[in-house]
């Protein structure tokens, strides 16, 4: 079972992460603030968006939005290691 081991904010809803294998990508939130939805708006704004954490594997928002660690892991664009 996969999980997000580290997060960290790079820039324009851009999210780096580690996941519980070792490999590394960057998650594009700007793909889902283009959806609707209550726990969206908030992170519409950058500095809110900012406070995203980690919580049993998944990356979260104190809003209780909650990302599936193993989607999060479908959708990044994932980085070479050298």
């Amino acid at each position: 079972m996969i999980k997000v081991m580290e997060a960290r904010y790079l820039e324009d809803f851009q999210v780096a992460l580690i996941f519980s294998d070792g490999r590394e990508g960057v998650f594009d939130g700007r793909t889902l603030l283009a959806r609707s939805g209550s726990l969206l708006e908030p992170l519409r704004k950058e500095a809110y968006f900012q406070r995203l954490f980690i919580d049993a594997g998944a990356l979260c928002w104190p809003n209780g939005l909650e990302l599936s660690p193993a989607r999060l892991y479908e959708v990044c664009r994932m980085l070479e290691v050298a």
